[in-house]
């Protein structure tokens, strides 16, 4: 049986690009460069609670990664190093392998070193720390958005929703389109958008437990209402997955796990974002706009009609009374 420090060894120990010292010792040395913030995010995945036990390790291995990278591109910080804790109830080494090729296949996408961290035994859990760098006073955060600014969302959100919906069984027939699952399992993270969006966007975060629940995050931060307009939210590549109107639109505006990233933006700046939609090859919407108040999130219908939006987005601590 191979000692901790030989599973370290043989499948977390690459070399780091962006470190003066990497895996292997107490702790990582790297530099921030001049002129540049740091930016942290910490994001922890536990099996039965983020995905199903028997998920494929590679596809969870990039999963693990790519959802603190998302955070980081919400922030428009450019990724540069993590680290890794990993709890396994046992030793797989074919299972460890497969996760970490899957880890590095998502760190070599996006330069990333993984600098550290730790295993133990214990129920499979894994939890990342990202760390990234951004000029300093660029970063994008929650509380900047304005009344009268445009509200942009990147990418299907709701697709993963639908995905988990087929793996449970709840939509119980189904087209053979994979799209839906490989949103569940390969979330792509918004980094050159978010990079892109510094001095464009003014408020801005990652879509994770929901687009309505994570709009009200950025309308408290931002001190702002919203209005969406139902006819400009994004369902088409739902639709063509199969999913009806009214699944289609619960699986967006309630569905997590998309890692998309949601922003304000001023209504000057529409060319522009359009302009970064076609040079990055990403799909923006723009799918309403802020008010200058503190309000209840509204959808407008085509017809004028208009229903308020409970931002309720996933709790793990929530109780169901």
């Amino acid at each position: 049986m191979p000692s901790e420090f030989d599973l370290i060894r043989r499948y977390f120990t690459r070399p780091a690009a962006h470190a003066d010292l990497g895996v292997g010792d107490d702790a990582a040395l790297f530099r921030v460069a001049a002129g540049m913030q740091l930016a942290v995010t910490t994001d922890t995945l536990v099996a039965g609670v983020h995905f199903f036990p028997d998920a494929a390790p590679r596809d969870l291995g990039w999963k693990t990664l790519a959802v603190n990278l998302s955070d980081l591109a919400a922030m428009g910080a450019t990724p540069r190093w993590a680290t890794l804790a990993i709890s396994l109830p046992s030793v797989d080494e074919d299972w460890l392998a497969a996760f970490a090729d899957g880890l590095f296949e998502c760190a070599t996408r996006y330069g990333i070193d993984l600098v550290g961290g730790d295993s133990t035994r214990g129920p499979l859990a894994m939890t990342v720390t990202a760390l990234g760098e951004v000029p300093a006073g660029t970063a994008i955060t929650r509380a900047g958005g304005l009344g009268g600014d445009d509200l942009w969302i990147s990418g299907q959100p709701g697709l993963a929703a639908l995905g988990l919906a087929i793996l449970t069984g709840a939509e119980k027939q189904w087209p053979n389109d994979h799209s839906p699952l490989r949103a569940l399992h390969r979330p792509v993270p918004r980094v050159e958008l978010g990079v892109a969006l510094r001095g464009a966007a003014r408020a801005m975060l990652d879509v994770s437990d929901g687009l309505a629940g994570d709009l009200g995050h950025l309308c408290e931060c931002s001190g702002r209402g919203a209005v969406l307009e139902a006819a400009a939210l994004p369902l088409v590549a739902l639709r063509e997955a199969g999913a009806d109107e009214a699944l289609a639109r619960r699986c967006l505006l309630s569905g997590g796990d998309d890692y998309e990233l949601l922003f304000a933006a001023p209504p000057a700046a529409r060319d522009d974002i359009a302009a970064l939609a076609r040079q990055l090859d990403v799909p923006l919407a723009r799918i309403g706009h802020l008010v200058a108040e503190p309000a209840p999130i509204l959808l407008c219908e085509a017809d004028g009609r208009t229903t308020e939006i409970t931002p309720a987005g996933f709790d793990h601590f929530a109780t169901n009374g």
